[in-house]
Protein backbone atom coordinates (compact mmCIF):
# COMPACT_ATOMS: atom_id res chain seq x y z
CA UNK A 1 0.00 0.00 0.00
CA UNK A 2 1.14 3.65 -0.48
CA UNK A 3 2.52 4.67 3.01
CA UNK A 4 0.94 8.59 3.00
CA UNK A 5 0.46 9.43 6.48
CA UNK A 6 -0.53 12.13 7.88
CA UNK A 7 0.88 14.53 11.41
CA UNK A 8 4.06 13.72 13.81
CA UNK A 9 5.63 10.43 14.44
CA UNK A 10 8.90 10.09 16.58
CA UNK A 11 11.54 8.00 15.91
CA UNK A 12 13.85 6.74 19.06
CA UNK A 13 16.07 4.38 19.63
CA UNK A 14 17.51 2.14 22.52
CA UNK A 15 20.91 3.23 21.96
CA UNK A 16 23.23 5.33 20.17
CA UNK A 17 24.00 3.91 16.40
CA UNK A 18 20.49 1.87 16.50
CA UNK A 19 19.50 2.74 13.24
CA UNK A 20 17.13 6.08 14.04
CA UNK A 21 18.86 7.85 11.25
CA UNK A 22 18.19 5.77 8.34
CA UNK A 23 14.86 4.40 9.57
CA UNK A 24 13.96 8.40 9.33
CA UNK A 25 15.15 8.16 6.20
CA UNK A 26 13.43 5.15 4.84
CA UNK A 27 10.28 6.65 6.12
CA UNK A 28 10.88 9.68 4.18
CA UNK A 29 11.66 8.50 0.99
CA UNK A 30 8.59 6.20 1.07
CA UNK A 31 6.13 9.18 1.78
CA UNK A 32 7.78 10.74 -1.09
CA UNK A 33 6.83 7.95 -2.87
CA UNK A 34 2.99 8.57 -1.74
CA UNK A 35 3.00 11.80 -3.22
CA UNK A 36 2.99 13.63 0.60
CA UNK A 37 4.89 16.56 1.74
CA UNK A 38 7.35 14.94 4.63
CA UNK A 39 9.99 16.95 6.24
CA UNK A 40 12.86 15.36 8.30
CA UNK A 41 13.05 16.80 11.83
CA UNK A 42 15.52 16.58 14.50
CA UNK A 43 15.13 18.89 17.32
CA UNK A 44 18.87 18.32 18.73
CA UNK A 45 21.47 16.87 17.48
CA UNK A 46 25.42 16.24 18.37
CA UNK A 47 27.41 15.81 15.10
CA UNK A 48 30.94 16.82 13.58
CA UNK A 49 29.40 16.21 10.33
CA UNK A 50 27.20 19.05 9.19
CA UNK A 51 26.35 20.45 5.53
CA UNK A 52 25.15 24.00 4.69
CA UNK A 53 21.39 24.59 4.38
CA UNK A 54 19.51 26.66 1.59
CA UNK A 55 18.90 29.02 3.64
CA UNK A 56 22.41 29.80 4.80
CA UNK A 57 22.79 27.64 7.91
CA UNK A 58 24.68 24.38 8.97
CA UNK A 59 22.31 21.30 10.13
CA UNK A 60 23.57 18.05 11.34
CA UNK A 61 24.53 15.91 7.75
CA UNK A 62 22.07 13.29 8.83
CA UNK A 63 18.93 15.38 8.68
CA UNK A 64 20.76 16.70 5.09
CA UNK A 65 20.34 13.34 3.95
CA UNK A 66 16.80 12.81 5.21
CA UNK A 67 15.64 15.85 3.51
CA UNK A 68 17.38 14.13 0.16
CA UNK A 69 14.90 11.62 0.93
CA UNK A 70 12.14 13.47 0.97
CA UNK A 71 12.78 15.45 -1.98
CA UNK A 72 13.42 18.82 -0.19
CA UNK A 73 16.36 20.95 -0.07
CA UNK A 74 18.15 21.29 3.46
CA UNK A 75 16.93 23.60 5.78
CA UNK A 76 18.06 25.09 9.07
CA UNK A 77 14.49 24.11 10.84
CA UNK A 78 15.26 20.43 10.09
CA UNK A 79 17.80 20.80 12.55
CA UNK A 80 17.43 23.70 14.99
CA UNK A 81 20.00 23.17 17.99
CA UNK A 82 23.47 21.04 16.40
CA UNK A 83 26.19 20.65 19.40
CA UNK A 84 29.45 20.41 17.64
CA UNK A 85 32.20 18.59 20.60
CA UNK A 86 35.29 20.45 20.91
CA UNK A 87 36.44 18.48 23.41
CA UNK A 88 35.35 15.63 25.98
CA UNK A 89 33.72 18.07 28.11
CA UNK A 90 32.65 20.87 25.36
CA UNK A 91 30.73 22.29 22.22
CA UNK A 92 30.35 24.83 19.49
CA UNK A 93 26.51 25.17 20.25
CA UNK A 94 24.65 25.94 16.60
CA UNK A 95 21.14 27.08 17.17
CA UNK A 96 18.75 28.20 13.72
CA UNK A 97 22.10 26.95 11.36
CA UNK A 98 24.65 29.53 13.33
CA UNK A 99 27.05 29.45 16.08
CA UNK A 100 25.81 30.24 19.28
CA UNK A 101 28.87 30.00 21.95
CA UNK A 102 31.06 27.05 23.17
CA UNK A 103 29.78 25.69 26.68
CA UNK A 104 30.49 23.09 28.58
CA UNK A 105 28.10 20.64 29.83
CA UNK A 106 26.82 22.16 32.61
CA UNK A 107 26.59 25.93 30.69
CA UNK A 108 24.06 24.39 28.20
CA UNK A 109 22.30 22.19 30.74
CA UNK A 110 21.08 25.36 32.00
CA UNK A 111 20.94 27.35 28.20
CA UNK A 112 18.58 24.21 27.20
CA UNK A 113 15.54 26.41 27.80
CA UNK A 114 16.43 28.90 25.84
CA UNK A 115 17.12 26.06 22.90
CA UNK A 116 14.34 24.41 23.56
CA UNK A 117 12.02 27.47 22.27
CA UNK A 118 14.13 27.27 19.24
CA UNK A 119 13.17 24.00 18.33
CA UNK A 120 9.65 24.41 19.56
CA UNK A 121 9.82 27.73 16.71
CA UNK A 122 11.22 25.08 13.88
CA UNK A 123 8.69 22.35 14.99
CA UNK A 124 6.08 24.88 14.45
CA UNK A 125 7.13 26.35 11.34
CA UNK A 126 7.56 23.07 9.76
CA UNK A 127 3.97 21.42 10.94
CA UNK A 128 1.97 24.53 9.08
CA UNK A 129 3.98 23.88 5.95
CA UNK A 130 4.41 19.98 5.57
CA UNK A 131 1.59 17.07 5.80
CA UNK A 132 3.86 15.34 7.80
CA UNK A 133 6.76 15.33 10.16
CA UNK A 134 9.39 12.30 10.96
CA UNK A 135 10.94 13.41 14.01
CA UNK A 136 14.59 11.84 15.25
CA UNK A 137 15.57 11.08 18.72
CA UNK A 138 19.07 11.32 20.19
CA UNK A 139 21.00 8.90 21.80
CA UNK A 140 18.56 7.22 23.83
CA UNK A 141 15.61 8.36 26.22
CA UNK A 142 16.64 5.87 28.84
CA UNK A 143 19.53 8.26 29.89
CA UNK A 144 18.11 8.86 33.11
CA UNK A 145 21.27 11.69 33.82
CA UNK A 146 19.22 13.77 30.99
CA UNK A 147 16.14 13.55 31.91
CA UNK A 148 16.00 16.73 33.44
CA UNK A 149 15.48 19.61 30.65
CA UNK A 150 15.33 16.75 27.84
CA UNK A 151 14.37 18.46 24.60
CA UNK A 152 15.77 15.29 22.63
CA UNK A 153 13.65 12.81 23.17
CA UNK A 154 10.52 12.18 25.42
CA UNK A 155 11.11 15.86 26.55
CA UNK A 156 10.24 16.89 23.41
CA UNK A 157 7.53 14.02 22.46
CA UNK A 158 5.59 15.05 25.72
CA UNK A 159 5.88 18.67 25.07
CA UNK A 160 4.05 18.46 21.58
CA UNK A 161 2.41 15.31 21.96
CA UNK A 162 3.54 13.39 19.39
CA UNK A 163 3.92 9.21 19.53
CA UNK A 164 6.91 7.66 19.35
CA UNK A 165 8.11 4.55 17.72
CA UNK A 166 11.69 2.99 19.32
CA UNK A 167 13.99 0.92 17.41
CA UNK A 168 16.85 -1.28 18.53
CA UNK A 169 19.63 -2.85 16.96
CA UNK A 170 19.46 -6.69 17.22
CA UNK A 171 22.80 -7.09 15.79
CA UNK A 172 24.50 -5.91 18.75
CA UNK A 173 22.83 -8.72 20.67
CA UNK A 174 20.15 -8.22 23.68
CA UNK A 175 18.12 -6.45 21.61
CA UNK A 176 14.89 -7.31 23.91
CA UNK A 177 16.55 -6.51 26.74
CA UNK A 178 17.08 -3.14 25.22
CA UNK A 179 13.63 -2.50 24.61
CA UNK A 180 12.10 -3.74 27.70
CA UNK A 181 14.65 -1.92 29.93
CA UNK A 182 13.93 1.43 28.23
CA UNK A 183 10.35 1.09 28.95
CA UNK A 184 11.37 0.65 32.18
CA UNK A 185 13.11 3.60 32.48
CA UNK A 186 11.04 5.58 31.08
CA UNK A 187 7.57 7.30 33.24
CA UNK A 188 3.74 6.30 32.98
CA UNK A 189 2.95 8.83 30.46
CA UNK A 190 5.78 8.13 28.63
CA UNK A 191 5.85 4.19 28.24
CA UNK A 192 2.12 5.32 26.89
CA UNK A 193 3.43 7.09 24.36
CA UNK A 194 5.45 4.93 23.03
CA UNK A 195 3.05 2.69 20.41
CA UNK A 196 5.63 0.29 19.09
CA UNK A 197 8.88 -1.62 18.20
CA UNK A 198 11.28 -1.65 14.58
CA UNK A 199 13.93 -3.99 15.02
CA UNK A 200 16.73 -3.42 12.97
CA UNK A 201 19.62 -5.18 11.04
CA UNK A 202 18.45 -8.75 11.26
CA UNK A 203 20.21 -11.26 9.48
CA UNK A 204 18.86 -15.10 9.57
CA UNK A 205 15.58 -16.85 9.55
CA UNK A 206 12.58 -14.99 10.16
CA UNK A 207 11.31 -18.07 11.88
CA UNK A 208 13.42 -18.23 15.01
CA UNK A 209 13.31 -14.69 16.20
CA UNK A 210 9.26 -15.18 16.13
CA UNK A 211 8.84 -16.48 19.43
CA UNK A 212 10.82 -13.59 21.00
CA UNK A 213 8.53 -11.16 19.30
CA UNK A 214 5.33 -12.98 20.62
CA UNK A 215 7.03 -12.85 23.75
CA UNK A 216 7.94 -8.84 23.83
CA UNK A 217 4.18 -8.31 22.42
CA UNK A 218 2.87 -10.13 25.06
CA UNK A 219 5.63 -8.53 27.84
CA UNK A 220 4.78 -5.24 26.37
CA UNK A 221 1.46 -5.17 25.26
CA UNK A 222 2.55 -3.01 22.21
CA UNK A 223 3.31 -4.27 18.56
CA UNK A 224 6.42 -4.99 16.91
CA UNK A 225 6.06 -3.04 13.30
CA UNK A 226 8.62 -4.88 11.62
CA UNK A 227 12.57 -6.30 11.34
CA UNK A 228 14.41 -4.68 9.17
CA UNK A 229 16.98 -6.99 7.37
CA UNK A 230 20.94 -5.94 7.74
CA UNK A 231 21.58 -4.42 3.88
CA UNK A 232 24.97 -4.42 3.02
CA UNK A 233 26.81 -1.91 0.86
CA UNK A 234 24.36 1.14 1.51
CA UNK A 235 25.97 4.59 0.10
CA UNK A 236 24.02 6.96 3.23
CA UNK A 237 25.95 9.55 4.90
CA UNK A 238 27.24 8.63 8.60
CA UNK A 239 25.62 11.12 11.27
CA UNK A 240 29.19 11.21 13.08
CA UNK A 241 31.15 8.35 13.71
CA UNK A 242 33.81 6.64 11.33
CA UNK A 243 33.37 3.78 9.28
CA UNK A 244 35.21 0.72 11.20
CA UNK A 245 35.19 -1.03 7.50
CA UNK A 246 36.16 0.25 3.96
CA UNK A 247 32.90 0.61 1.72
CA UNK A 248 34.39 -0.59 -0.84
CA UNK A 249 37.61 -2.73 -1.77
CA UNK A 250 40.07 -1.94 -4.28
CA UNK A 251 39.52 -3.52 -7.50
CA UNK A 252 42.05 -6.50 -8.35
CA UNK A 253 41.52 -6.10 -12.10
CA UNK A 254 43.78 -4.44 -14.32
CA UNK A 255 43.16 -0.87 -13.99
CA UNK A 256 45.01 1.31 -12.11
CA UNK A 257 44.51 1.23 -8.02
CA UNK A 258 45.30 4.07 -5.45
CA UNK A 259 46.38 3.79 -1.93
CA UNK A 260 44.66 6.81 -0.19
CA UNK A 261 45.17 7.04 3.88
CA UNK A 262 43.59 9.60 5.73
CA UNK A 263 44.73 10.40 9.37
CA UNK A 264 41.74 9.52 12.12
CA UNK A 265 41.85 12.64 14.02
CA UNK A 266 40.13 12.80 17.76
CA UNK A 267 38.27 15.70 15.66
CA UNK A 268 37.83 15.03 12.59
CA UNK A 269 34.82 16.34 10.91
CA UNK A 270 32.56 16.12 7.67
CA UNK A 271 34.73 12.80 6.95
CA UNK A 272 31.94 12.34 4.76
CA UNK A 273 34.49 13.80 2.38
CA UNK A 274 35.94 10.61 1.71
CA UNK A 275 32.58 8.27 0.99
CA UNK A 276 32.71 8.80 -2.60
CA UNK A 277 36.31 7.59 -2.35
CA UNK A 278 35.72 4.81 0.12
CA UNK A 279 33.43 3.87 -2.76
CA UNK A 280 35.29 3.88 -5.84
CA UNK A 281 36.63 0.64 -6.70
CA UNK A 282 40.03 2.06 -7.81
CA UNK A 283 40.92 3.58 -4.50
CA UNK A 284 42.32 1.56 -1.52
CA UNK A 285 41.16 3.70 1.18
CA UNK A 286 42.21 3.65 4.49
CA UNK A 287 41.81 6.00 7.77
CA UNK A 288 44.91 5.90 10.25
CA UNK A 289 44.28 6.01 13.64
CA UNK A 290 46.26 6.41 16.78
CA UNK A 291 49.51 4.29 17.42
CA UNK A 292 49.66 3.61 14.10
CA UNK A 293 52.51 4.08 11.80
CA UNK A 294 50.78 5.72 8.46
CA UNK A 295 51.65 3.53 5.88
CA UNK A 296 53.11 3.69 1.74
CA UNK A 297 50.27 5.74 -0.04
CA UNK A 298 49.82 7.13 -3.34
CA UNK A 299 48.15 10.02 -1.69
CA UNK A 300 47.71 11.39 1.96
CA UNK A 301 44.34 13.83 2.69
CA UNK A 302 44.22 15.72 6.02
CA UNK A 303 40.69 16.27 6.67
CA UNK A 304 38.75 18.82 8.42
CA UNK A 305 39.12 19.32 12.21
CA UNK A 306 36.73 21.21 14.63
CA UNK A 307 39.73 22.00 16.84
CA UNK A 308 42.68 22.50 14.31
CA UNK A 309 45.19 23.32 16.68
CA UNK A 310 44.47 20.39 18.55
CA UNK A 311 44.35 17.87 15.95
CA UNK A 312 47.62 19.49 14.85
CA UNK A 313 49.52 18.71 18.07
CA UNK A 314 47.77 14.80 17.96
CA UNK A 315 49.68 14.47 14.31
CA UNK A 316 52.70 15.93 15.09
CA UNK A 317 52.52 13.51 18.20
CA UNK A 318 51.99 10.45 15.90
CA UNK A 319 54.23 11.05 13.18
CA UNK A 320 52.31 12.16 10.57
CA UNK A 321 54.99 15.44 9.67
CA UNK A 322 57.62 13.23 9.26
CA UNK A 323 55.74 10.70 7.54
CA UNK A 324 54.35 13.36 5.54
CA UNK A 325 57.96 14.93 4.73
CA UNK A 326 59.03 11.10 3.32
CA UNK A 327 55.92 11.03 1.26
CA UNK A 328 57.14 13.67 -0.02
CA UNK A 329 60.17 13.11 -1.10
CA UNK A 330 58.95 9.48 -2.99
CA UNK A 331 56.37 11.82 -4.56
CA UNK A 332 53.54 11.37 -3.13
CA UNK A 333 50.66 13.85 -3.51
CA UNK A 334 48.83 15.72 0.00
CA UNK A 335 45.03 17.19 0.07
CA UNK A 336 44.45 19.23 2.37
CA UNK A 337 40.37 20.00 3.30
CA UNK A 338 39.80 23.02 5.40
CA UNK A 339 41.03 22.27 8.78
CA UNK A 340 43.79 19.90 6.67
CA UNK A 341 44.37 23.38 4.26
CA UNK A 342 45.10 25.46 7.71
CA UNK A 343 47.27 22.52 8.91
CA UNK A 344 49.34 22.79 6.06
CA UNK A 345 50.55 26.57 5.82
CA UNK A 346 53.35 28.69 8.04
CA UNK A 347 51.24 29.52 11.15
CA UNK A 348 47.84 29.15 13.01
CA UNK A 349 46.93 32.31 15.05
CA UNK A 350 43.87 32.61 17.41
CA UNK A 351 43.75 35.74 18.51
CA UNK A 352 40.45 35.55 20.12
CA UNK A 353 40.79 32.22 21.36
CA UNK A 354 38.10 30.42 19.33
CA UNK A 355 39.40 27.25 20.12
CA UNK A 356 41.07 27.55 23.32
CA UNK A 357 43.37 30.21 24.84
CA UNK A 358 44.34 32.58 22.71
CA UNK A 359 48.22 32.13 20.84
CA UNK A 360 49.41 31.00 17.65
CA UNK A 361 51.05 27.70 16.65
CA UNK A 362 53.08 26.52 13.75
CA UNK A 363 51.83 25.05 10.84
CA UNK A 364 53.52 22.14 9.39
CA UNK A 365 54.75 24.63 6.79
CA UNK A 366 54.52 23.24 3.31
CA UNK A 367 52.57 25.59 2.11
CA UNK A 368 53.02 29.36 2.17
CA UNK A 369 49.63 29.97 3.93
CA UNK A 370 49.18 31.67 7.09
CA UNK A 371 45.62 31.67 8.94
CA UNK A 372 43.64 33.83 11.32
CA UNK A 373 40.49 31.69 13.42
CA UNK A 374 37.61 34.41 13.74
CA UNK A 375 34.26 34.25 15.45
CA UNK A 376 32.49 34.18 12.30
CA UNK A 377 32.02 31.54 10.58
CA UNK A 378 31.71 30.83 6.59
CA UNK A 379 28.89 28.75 5.51
CA UNK A 380 28.21 28.66 1.89
CA UNK A 381 27.53 25.78 -1.16
CA UNK A 382 29.68 26.88 -4.05
CA UNK A 383 30.22 25.57 -7.46
CA UNK A 384 33.47 26.10 -9.89
CA UNK A 385 36.00 24.83 -11.62
CA UNK A 386 39.17 22.63 -10.74
CA UNK A 387 42.08 25.27 -11.44
CA UNK A 388 44.68 22.57 -9.83
CA UNK A 389 45.28 21.11 -13.36
CA UNK A 390 44.38 21.82 -17.01
CA UNK A 391 41.42 19.67 -17.22
CA UNK A 392 39.00 22.35 -15.57
CA UNK A 393 36.44 19.96 -14.32
CA UNK A 394 33.10 21.55 -12.89
CA UNK A 395 33.03 21.13 -8.93
CA UNK A 396 30.86 21.75 -6.59
CA UNK A 397 31.11 21.63 -2.76
CA UNK A 398 30.42 23.80 0.71
CA UNK A 399 32.40 25.82 2.50
CA UNK A 400 32.05 25.49 6.60
CA UNK A 401 35.15 27.06 8.51
CA UNK A 402 35.97 29.95 11.46
CA UNK A 403 38.85 30.81 9.68
CA UNK A 404 40.62 33.61 7.08
CA UNK A 405 43.90 32.09 5.03
CA UNK A 406 45.93 34.52 3.40
CA UNK A 407 49.65 33.93 1.63
CA UNK A 408 51.58 34.03 -1.25
CA UNK A 409 50.23 30.00 -1.85
CA UNK A 410 46.97 31.63 -2.94
CA UNK A 411 48.44 33.17 -5.68
CA UNK A 412 47.95 29.19 -7.66
CA UNK A 413 44.71 28.47 -6.38
CA UNK A 414 42.76 25.15 -6.29
CA UNK A 415 39.39 25.79 -7.78
CA UNK A 416 38.22 28.97 -9.25
CA UNK A 417 34.84 29.38 -8.06
CA UNK A 418 31.60 30.59 -10.01
CA UNK A 419 31.00 34.13 -7.38
CA UNK A 420 34.19 35.14 -9.01
CA UNK A 421 37.22 34.47 -6.35
CA UNK A 422 39.43 31.59 -5.66
CA UNK A 423 39.50 29.19 -3.09
CA UNK A 424 43.01 26.61 -2.06
CA UNK A 425 46.28 26.60 -3.28
CA UNK A 426 48.62 24.32 -5.49
CA UNK A 427 52.21 23.77 -5.03
CA UNK A 428 54.65 25.08 -7.39
CA UNK A 429 55.46 21.45 -7.92
CA UNK A 430 52.21 20.16 -8.19
CA UNK A 431 52.75 17.73 -4.94
CA UNK A 432 50.48 19.59 -2.53
CA UNK A 433 47.40 20.62 -3.05
CA UNK A 434 44.73 22.39 0.04
CA UNK A 435 40.87 23.86 -0.27
CA UNK A 436 38.09 25.18 2.64
CA UNK A 437 35.57 22.93 -0.06
CA UNK A 438 34.20 20.05 1.50
CA UNK A 439 32.61 17.60 -1.04
CA UNK A 440 35.11 18.01 -3.93
CA UNK A 441 34.84 14.37 -4.17
CA UNK A 442 31.40 14.12 -5.04
CA UNK A 443 31.05 15.74 -8.48
CA UNK A 444 32.09 12.82 -10.68
CA UNK A 445 33.94 15.05 -13.21
CA UNK A 446 36.08 16.60 -10.61
CA UNK A 447 36.72 12.67 -8.78
CA UNK A 448 38.12 11.27 -12.18
CA UNK A 449 40.72 14.95 -12.47
CA UNK A 450 41.30 14.62 -8.78
CA UNK A 451 42.52 10.65 -9.22
CA UNK A 452 44.01 11.50 -11.91
CA UNK A 453 46.61 14.52 -10.20
CA UNK A 454 46.83 12.11 -7.42
CA UNK A 455 48.38 8.76 -9.92
CA UNK A 456 45.31 7.31 -11.52
CA UNK A 457 44.98 8.11 -15.23
CA UNK A 458 42.36 5.44 -15.84
CA UNK A 459 40.04 6.33 -13.14
CA UNK A 460 36.46 5.41 -14.15
CA UNK A 461 33.96 7.87 -13.16
CA UNK A 462 31.86 7.88 -9.97
CA UNK A 463 28.52 9.01 -9.48
CA UNK A 464 28.24 9.76 -5.64
CA UNK A 465 24.76 11.26 -5.48
CA UNK A 466 22.91 8.92 -7.50
CA UNK A 467 24.50 6.03 -5.46
CA UNK A 468 23.38 7.80 -2.39
CA UNK A 469 20.04 8.06 -4.72
CA UNK A 470 20.00 4.57 -5.16
CA UNK A 471 20.71 3.46 -1.77
CA UNK A 472 17.65 5.14 -0.58
CA UNK A 473 15.22 3.69 -2.83
CA UNK A 474 16.81 0.21 -1.65
CA UNK A 475 16.25 1.35 1.81
CA UNK A 476 12.79 2.15 0.92
CA UNK A 477 11.87 -0.81 -1.21
CA UNK A 478 13.50 -2.70 2.18
CA UNK A 479 10.89 -1.20 4.78
CA UNK A 480 7.98 -1.65 1.77
CA UNK A 481 8.82 -5.54 2.53
CA UNK A 482 9.68 -5.63 6.31
CA UNK A 483 7.21 -3.25 7.88
CA UNK A 484 3.78 -2.57 8.47
CA UNK A 485 2.93 0.23 6.97
CA UNK A 486 -0.45 0.36 7.86
CA UNK A 487 -0.09 0.30 11.42
CA UNK A 488 2.93 2.81 11.24
CA UNK A 489 0.69 5.09 9.31
CA UNK A 490 -2.31 4.76 11.61
CA UNK A 491 0.79 5.40 14.62
CA UNK A 492 0.70 9.22 12.75
CA UNK A 493 -0.59 11.96 15.51
CA UNK A 494 -2.87 13.68 13.39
Amino acid sequence: MPFTPRGTLMIQGTTSDAGKSTLVAGLCRLARRGGVRVAPFKPQNMALNSAVTVDGGEIGRAQALQAVAAGVPARIDFNPVLLKPTSDRGAQVIIHGHAHANLDARAYHAYKRVAFDAVLASYARLQSEFDAVIVEGAGSPAEINLRDGDIANMGFAERVDCPVVLVADIDRGGVFAHLVGTLACLSASERARVRGFVINRFRGDIGLLTPGLDWLEAQTGKPVFGVLPYLHGLTLDAEDMLPSQPHARASSGAASVLKVIVPALPRISNHTDFDALRAHPQVDFAYVRAGVAPPPADLIVLPGSKSVQRDLAWLRENGWDRAIERHLRYGGKVLGICGGMQMLGRDIDDPEGVEGAAGRVDGLGLLELHTVLTPQKQLENVAGRLSLDDSGAPVRGYEIHMGRTHGAALARPFVALEAGRCDGAVSADGQIAATYLHGVFDTPEACVALLAWAGVHDAAPLDYPALREASLDRLADSFEQSLDLAALQAAFAQ
